[in-house]
């Protein structure tokens, strides 16, 4: 029997100037923590695709936030944001700062990715370690001694299988870099659009959907637009919200969308929306597909 299964992803602003500071805002119930959960109770999603969520190795933070929601089942692994590459990126003559890592990140495990789950989650497959220069079209143009250790993923690319009775829907989740915050070269620009376009390689699974923050808006803000376009376009998806802001800075670029959740064309989407949230700029976006 055909089953409706709700998939989410939420850029919760639940990160932390430093390790350890997540767990101790979880557990003495920080007001913007207690918004993030009030958000995803409200929506009440099956799976959610969480970003900007800080990393710890015991895994205790996202442990203690998932028994805050009661999903039984979760998913984190140390993300690449803030992993040394022991050289000077950004070129500022200092070496070891939050953009000299394989990820912006003020320590490791800053701003990570975690999967919650009401349904059993299966082995994943995480691509975070291919080298940018080897994703497809790359356009990257590091020097070699950067391009040799450079990974693609800010933060990481997963397929992580959730099974729904004998089906397993593929969640494909990632969260790419801001395409700002760099000089004339426009690195991070190359980067997030390399970052977004990498999926098109793994549409050919079974029921894929991706779900992320691909940072990247196609009618508006800075940013390689044609690449999202593209992501957008291809007929093995679809999208259940066009034209619809996930975002809001008032005081920067204004209302955005940059948050996804994309189907496969496969399975029937029955509905979709966003959830506003009180604790940061980012909505909350779910979509309800019916699993065969």
């Amino acid at each position: 029997m055909a089953e409706t299964v709700r998939i989410a992803t939420f850029a919760a602003p639940l990160s932390r100037r430093g390790p350890g500071l997540l767990l101790r805002d979880i557990l003495k119930s920080e007001e913007q923590v207690l918004q993030a959960v009030e958000t995803i109770r409200a929506v009440d999603p099956d799976i959610i695709v969480l970003t900007d969520f800080d990393f710890d190795h015991g895994g205790a933070a996202l442990t203690a936030f998932a028994m805050m929601l009661d999903y039984p089942n979760v998913f984190a692994k140390p993300p690449n944001t803030g992993v040394p590459t022991g050289l000077d990126v950004d070129r500022n003559g200092y070496f070891g700062d939050a953009r000299d890592a394989q990820g912006y990140g003020r320590f490791e495990g800053d701003g990570g990715m975690a999967i919650l789950s009401k349904l059993p989650i299966g082995e994943v497959v995480s691509f975070d370690h291919t080298l940018w220069r080897d994703a497809p079209n790359s356009r990257s143009t590091d020097p070699p001694e950067l391009a040799e250790i450079q990974w693609l993923s800010t933060t990481g690319h997963w397929i992580v299988p959730i099974a729904v009775g004998e089906t397993a829907l593929n969640i494909l989740a990632f969260s790419a870099t801001p395409p700002v915050f760099d000089g004339p070269e426009n690195r991070n620009d190359r980067r997030n659009a390399d970052e977004v376009l990498f999926w098109l390689e793994h549409l050919g699974i079974p029921h894929p959907i991706i779900a992320g923050n691909a940072n990247l808006d196609p009618n508006g803000g800075e940013g390689n637009r044609t690449a999202i376009a593209q992501l957008l376009a291809d007929p093995r998806l679809q999208d259940p919200l066009p034209d619809q802001t996930t975002a809001d800075w008032p005081d920067g670029p204004g209302a955005l969308r940059v948050s996804y959740v994309l189907p496969s064309a496969d399975l029937t989407v029955r509905t979709a929306g966003i959830e506003r949230s009180d604790s940061g700029p980012h909505a909350l976006v779910w979509v309800d597909v019916v699993v065969p």
